[in-house]
């Protein structure tokens, strides 16, 4: 990602509504119901599913191979992309072991038909290629790096209310280093509130969202070497 002032600046709004999103991330998420996300997601699919029905058209398609590796980067809609669409063209049965973190499962069993991983395209080495089809989604560099900062802060704050949460987006790439990081600086400075109350409840009544008092801001994020590693070119990575 290129450095520059303005992809490293929150955008208006953004910065403010982060510090609320470290306080109600926790309260909010367990109010979204499962049985709403799954009506949704076969909203989408039957809408798109009508809409290409009545296509004659065939030049732009291609045809899926015996295998479908669906190479997930994160922040680009992979979930949904892979829960609304690619999990409805296979059964349980033929979905791969999970196998976000490494390889789980063994390619050559013909039951197996779709992997979906965070891994790098290094991964198709180890299928058979000559009958394994390769998709992914790419979004723009930036909106995936503001992405990724607020997943980051929003994964990190819940730890904030349940210090001993176990999650597998620990187990998983890049999660498994951003959101300790995070969820490090979240306590540190939720520890420095505490240390300097006067300090703090200035800062608070001179400003709505004192963001840089609870969470790190984004111009640290995206300077500092763990998003140079990992963030700022993490696409290109994994499908180089």
């Amino acid at each position: 990602m290129p450095a520059s002032a303005s992809a490293a600046r929150p955008r208006p709004n953004r910065a403010r509504a982060l510090a609320l999103l470290v306080l109600v991330s926790v309260a909010l998420l367990p109010l979204v119901s499962s049985d709403d996300g799954y009506k949704h997601c076969e909203g989408v699919v039957r809408g798109w599913a009508d809409s290409s029905a009545g296509r004659e058209e065939d030049g732009d398609r291609l045809s899926l191979k015996d295998l479908l590796f669906f190479l997930h980067i994160p922040r680009t809609g992979g979930r949904a992309y892979s829960r609304c669409f690619l999990k409805k063209l296979y059964t349980n049965a033929q979905q791969c072991p999970r196998s976000y973190d490494k390889l789980r499962f063994d390619p050559s069993h013909p039951d197996c038909r779709l992997v979906v991983s965070h891994d790098d395209y290094s991964l198709t080495s180890k299928l058979p290629r000559e009958r394994t089809s390769v998709v992914t989604i790419l979004r723009n560099p930036v909106d995936r790096v503001f992405s990724t900062y607020e997943f980051s802060v929003e994964v990190a704050a819940r730890f904030l209310v349940h210090p001993n949460l176990t999650i597998s987006t620990l187990d998983t790439w890049p999660w498994k280093y951003l959101v300790p990081w995070m969820r490090e600086d979240l306590f540190a400075r939720r520890d420095a509130r505490g240390i300097d109350q006067v300090h703090s409840s200035k800062k608070v009544k001179a400003y709505a969202y004192d963001v840089e008092d609870m969470v790190m801001p984004l111009h640290q994020y995206t300077s500092d070497p763990v998003a140079h590693e990992i963030i700022h070119n993490g696409a290109t990575f994994q499908v180089w």
